[in-house]
């Protein structure tokens, strides 16, 4: 079954999965490996690995690495149309509707075209969308673009809506690595009202409080990073909240 079909299927059944984000030039090989550890023990869902900038080029031993402790699918949330590996099960081809970026939007991917289609990873296009967080986050500032106000939310039900309307297959919602505040449910349960895609949020989520309040307005994946980091056992808390819900 490819990861794009489970994923609907887990829409449908409205089981809330929980994804783990990876940023290689944050781990080490020992600390990663713990993660793959703890990861296992809470039944993650996915792993998401890339990041903004990669400065020590460790995407393949880190998707190398997950790929030989763990059954968990591997995606790749590029940063950059360089970050593609075969040893990943999927890539998130994404295209970012909040901005008016064109290299973000299609430039890129023209340039990576050719090699993921030579490769053997699942292509799920998505549309990208960067909310307001209280920072400057490192995507926001690698994008060149403004992120959609986070009080805005029919500007956010629109832009999905355009995404969805343009053949994009996910919407992503992120708030970015480190941000300060995460997405709000209100913007949360506008979008997932008005579109029938798949909706990821990511950025800002630090408890599982948090990450359950995102799931009953309408997310579909979460995605942790910055707070896993700070605390490995906290994927198993909070992979015990999101598939609770």
């Amino acid at each position: 079954m490819s990861i794009y079909t489970s994923f609907l299927e887990s829409k449908k059944a409205n089981q809330k999965l929980f994804g783990v984000l990876i940023d290689p030039d944050k781990v080490t090989h020992e600390v990663l490996y713990k993660r793959i550890e703890q990861a296992n023990k809470a039944g993650v869902d996915y792993f998401l690995v890339g990041g903004s900038l990669l400065i020590d080029n460790r995407l393949a031993n880190s998707i190398e690495l997950i790929k030989k402790n763990s059954d968990i699918p591997v995606v790749i949330f590029p940063g950059d149309n360089m970050q593609i590996n075969n040893r990943a099960d999927a890539i998130l081809l994404l295209s970012l509707i909040s901005g008016r970026n064109p290299e973000m939007l299609i430039g890129k991917h023209v340039i990576a075209a050719p090699h993921l289609k030579n490769s053997s990873l699942e292509i799920l296009p998505t549309g990208y969308m960067l909310i307001e967080s209280g920072n400057n986050t490192t995507a926001l500032y690698m994008s060149h673009s403004l992120p959609i106000p986070a009080d805005k939310y029919d500007i956010a039900s629109c832009t999905a809506m355009a995404g969805e309307m343009l053949g994009l297959k996910i919407i992503y919602m992120d708030a970015g690595s480190g941000a300060q505040n995460p997405i709000s449910s209100e913007m949360i349960k506008e979008v997932s009202e008005n579109v029938a895609a798949p909706l990821i949020i990511g950025g800002g989520i630090r408890t599982p409080e948090k990450a359950v309040e995102s799931c009953k307005a309408g997310a579909d994946l979460i995605v942790v990073g910055n707070a896993i980091e700070k605390d490995d056992s906290f994927i198993v808390k909070m992979a015990d909240a999101i598939h609770a819900v």
